[in-house]
């Protein structure tokens, strides 16, 4: 039976298709948000082939929903016809465009415990669907993304679009301090009680909704799981790439703008990851006081009884393990202990590089005075420790434990 429902949003034109609702049943588990803007040609097989999938294989209930942007074809007769057809299947007419207005439309009335969205059509491989959804349904994370740019991912699309997509992430990363590697993937979920607590605080009702969504989410300190994803380019995208990048760009500069101002985000959450990259200068700082008085008093404990070389080495080598491991754990929220061995191994890396810049201190040091009070040496050490500080820090946070290097397992963000 299908049930035309008061209107959901602020148009006044607003109607829901509430295709196989029964009264008193069990809310879903997951709500899947189909956004649709003229694609009557594509919808019924796109979402027969997801509420196939969802049927045969999936093991939490689900809900399709398909939030129709105004269309002016005949995409909201196609929906409403899907709803009868499919149990599974609701559909929102929204009568103003926006992506980001669909999904904050649905996700805003959902009574699912996860709400997730894909594009119509369906470019990702379904099979990440449930590694999407799972570690939000286990409390290890608060909201899940696709990303085309993570290591594992497989994507087949031209260079126009690769181009596009990598620097618009890149700016991401060098304006507003992101760690998530893929904005754009038209793949994602998040909690609902995470989605009640941002949705509030997102302005955007187009295509940067994603991006202003995920920024917000990072700042509060929310974990957000990246799953590397099988993408498909559609040739037949009526997307417009150069008019969408530039309406994004605009989103970046206002978002940067209006956090610079001091907006508001979410109240951290107790337990959750760096929120970031303030957070995560404050937390290394921390851990790096401690060190450096670690560093000191192995030093002048070991000098006592070696070189200065060989005791700065030893002092060195002990406190950048215990460094890289509360790093890993407190500044990049990294839990569970999958490629430690790795990131101890890269940590190495940059202790090496720490230790030649330390060492050619006191080897300058010796050149000036050949037998300095070990006060004197450890006053110089100091120092090129700060300097080396910095060079960790950066090397840390844009290689050993960079969002595109680790893997979803790993991250608690």
């Amino acid at each position: 039976m299908t049930v035309v429902a008061p209107s959901l949003s602020s148009s006044p034109m607003n109607a829901r298709h509430d295709g196989g609702l029964v009264a008193g049943q069990e809310p879903p588990v997951l709500e899947i948000v189909v956004p649709v803007y003229n694609e009557a040609a594509t919808l019924r097989p796109s979402v027969t082939r997801l509420a196939s999938y969802l049927s045969e294989g999936f093991p939490f209930t689900s809900r399709i929903t398909i939030a129709d942007n105004g269309s002016t074809d005949e995409t909201w007769n196609e929906a409403s016809a899907l709803t009868d057809e499919l149990e599974s299947v609701h559909a929102v007419r929204i009568e103003t465009k926006g992506r980001g207005r669909a999904l904050h439309t649905v996700w805003s009335e959902s009574d699912a415990q996860v709400l997730a969205y894909m594009d119509v059509d369906l470019s990702t491989d379904l099979s990440a669907l449930l590694p999407l959804v799972a570690p939000l349904l286990s409390g290890h994370s608060d909201l899940a993304i696709g990303s085309r740019l993570a290591r594992g991912a497989q994507i087949v699309r031209g260079p126009k679009r690769e181009l596009i997509s990598r620097s618009y992430n890149t700016i991401l990363h060098l304006v507003l301090a992101t760690r998530f590697s893929d904005a754009q993937c038209g793949f994602k979920a998040i909690r609902a009680d995470r989605a009640r607590e941002l949705l509030p605080l997102v302005r955007d009702r187009a295509w940067f909704f994603d991006t202003e969504l995920l920024v917000l989410a990072e700042r509060a300190g929310l974990r957000i799981y990246e799953v590397p994803v099988d993408w498909i380019d559609d040739p037949e995208s009526r997307v417009d790439i150069v008019a969408t990048a530039l309406s994004d760009l605009r989103g970046v500069l206002r978002l940067a703008r209006d956090l610079h101002r001091g907006r508001r985000t979410p109240a951290r959450s107790p337990g959750h990851g760096t929120a970031g990259f303030a957070h995560q200068v404050g937390r290394f700082v921390t851990i790096g006081v401690v060190s450096t008085l670690a560093y000191a008093l192995l030093y002048l404990g070991l000098r006592a009884a070696m070189s200065a070389q060989v005791a700065n080495a030893l002092a060195l080598l002990a406190t950048a393990i215990g460094n890289t491991a509360a790093n890993r754990r407190f500044t990049f929220s990294i839990r569970g202990s999958a490629h430690t061995f790795r990131h101890q191994l890269q940590g190495l890396v940059v202790f090496g590089l720490a230790l030649g810049l330390t060492s050619s201190s006191l080897a300058g040091l010796r050149l000036v005075d050949a037998r300095p009070a070990h006060a004197l040496e450890l006053g110089v050490l100091v120092g090129a420790n700060l300097v080396a500080t910095v060079l960790r820090f950066i090397l840390l946070r844009s290689w050993v434990f960079s969002a595109r290097r680790v893997a979803p397992s790993e991250a608690g963000r």
